[in-house]
């Protein structure tokens, strides 16, 4: 698609330019420093800033100063409160000055968080160990002047194992907390207001094995069937019900309520009618406002899911197609009647997407066959072809392919299209298909994990590749997500390796 080639051309001039910048991606009109929530703990903030762990502080990357972080928000009773003022630069910390300079943007070249933010990330981490006492020392520059304080992080979590979250004491202090802080923040409809949370809160609970956390899962289960149902004209609507589809299925085959069944037929049946096959199914409206983008042969775009029933914009992604060939073989898993032949479209436009390598691009055409880039399309196809319930060894195949990408550039982790935490749930269930894969990628992006961690337990939605989203949520996306990547070990869920013959209770 010519469309595709314009997009990739962009995305090599993005990565050249901010190699040479060697910082953050941010744009022109201040995003993401001048992003503002309304909503939680962080409608405190004036802007949406890297969060730095469990100090208590928030900091602007500096274009000025790219080896120091600029201090621009400080919590009230946390580590840093009366040690650290807003408009100090951080220097060093540990006891030793930054070193490299940020390279913490979009792009193979600057993935990653090379700079402040990780040497940052690895002191704190170590002040927590036994040998580092709870104690983090931090140097500031202060109006020109250089002081060193010492923040009291404490020792109540420790540091992350060398097998975390397998057999982590570290992880397991943390999941108490999400489990805490999603119990909270659920709302009287079960409900934890978008589809992504919609989709990790209920399976991160589900994991736990809890009968207390049963319940709001339940309650979640129910808002999902009493607000979908096999027509339905709302819009952005595949989003919602690829999330349902996702959860009940989980649901039902952890405990085997019977009722359940009839609600997920309805959303098969609406996934069936929405999922793109023919050109009939083309918006008028995308005919005459985005014709560039219309399919140029009869199986452009075939099989796929875009926002909206049919070809509607842009027309069908990878994104959601992943979740939607998900979706069919969780469904055909729990006994509804899966029509098998637009289960299989699904399955083909996602191989269409993929290069030789295994990185799924964002429609159906490769990028290019070495190509990578950020992750979340790529996991969202690699865990619905390793639960694939037909008897064909391809799936298999194409399941470890995008689990080795994964874990060959665990670097993109945190930094997807659209909505970087669904693309880190979906990447991190697809690289546990590769032990090793997984590995690289939760060692590679420890710094996330430490950085994230907020002073009261919950996680933190760091800036990103879009730099969207921030003030719809600032922590429930963060803390769902999290408290379902350290639960994959646990293997409690149908996706990470559970089988239904034993049900929950």
């Amino acid at each position: 698609m010519q469309s595709v080639k314009i997009i990739i051309a962009l995305m090599i001039g993005a990565i050249f330019s901010l190699e040479s910048l060697a910082q953050v991606h941010y744009f022109e009109d201040g995003r993401p420093w001048t992003n503002k929530t309304s909503r939680g703990p962080d409608r405190e903030v004036d802007g949406w800033y890297y969060n730095l762990g469990i100090t208590g502080l928030r900091a602007e990357l500096s274009a000025e100063r790219p080896k120091h972080l600029l201090i621009r928000h400080v919590f009230a009773g946390s580590p840093a409160d009366q040690l650290i003022q807003t408009g100090d630069y951080i220097v060093g910390a540990g006891g030793k000055a930054f070193q490299t300079a940020h390279q913490n943007g979009y792009g193979e070249a600057v993935f990653g968080a090379r700079g402040p933010i990780l040497e940052f990330a690895n002191a704190l981490e170590s002040a927590q160990s036994s040998s580092g006492k709870g104690h983090l020392i931090v140097d500031i520059d202060r109006s020109g002047q250089q002081r060193r304080v010492v923040l009291k992080v404490g020792q109540d979590y420790g540091i992350f194992g060398p097998t975390f979250p397998t057999d982590d004491a570290k992880s397991a202090q943390i999941l108490e907390d999400l489990y805490s802080y999603l119990k909270k923040t659920q709302g009287q409809n079960g409900s934890w207001g978008s589809p992504p949370h919609d989709t990790f809160a209920p399976l991160a609970l589900l994991a736990s094995g809890r009968p207390d956390h049963l319940e709001l899962v339940r309650k979640n289960v129910k808002f999902h069937a009493d607000t979908t149902k096999s027509k339905d004209r709302s819009w952005l609507i595949n989003w919602r019900y690829m999330s349902a589809a996702i959860v009940m299925s989980e649901y039902y085959l952890a405990t085997g309520e019977k009722w359940v069944l009839r609600d997920l037929q309805e959303v098969h049946d609406f996934l069936v009618s929405s999922q793109y096959v023919d050109q009939s199914q083309i918006d008028p409206k995308t005919r005459i406002e985005r014709p560039q983008d219309l399919p140029r042969t009869r199986m452009s775009a075939h099989g796929g899911w875009g926002h909206n029933p049919g070809f509607e914009g842009y027309g069908p992604i990878s994104m959601l197609t992943g979740q939607g060939a998900l979706a069919f073989a969780l469904m055909k898993h729990c006994g509804v009647n899966v029509n098998r032949e637009r289960h299989m479209f699904a399955y083909d436009f996602l191989a269409r997407a993929a290069g030789r390598n295994g990185y799924v691009w964002y429609a159906d055409e490769a990028a290019g066959q070495d190509n990578w880039a950020d992750m979340g399309r790529t996991g969202a196809a690699g865990i619905a072809n390793a639960i694939c319930p037909y008897p064909i060894a391809v799936h298999r195949a194409r399941a470890l392919s995008h689990a080795k990408i994964i874990g060959s550039h665990p670097e993109s982790f945190p930094d997807t299209h659209g909505s970087p935490v669904m693309g880190m749930g979906y990447a991190a269930l697809a690289a546990f298909q590769d032990t090793a894969s997984f590995r690289r990628l939760m060692d590679q992006n420890r710094w996330w994990f430490t950085l994230s961690q907020c002073p009261d337990g919950s996680f933190y939605y760091q800036p990103n590749r879009d730099n969207a989203g921030y003030g719809a949520d600032s922590r429930i996306s963060a803390s769902a997500v999290t408290a379902l990547i350290l639960s994959i070990p646990k293997q409690s869920l149908f996706m990470t390796g559970r089988r239904p013959e034993s049900t929950l209770k």
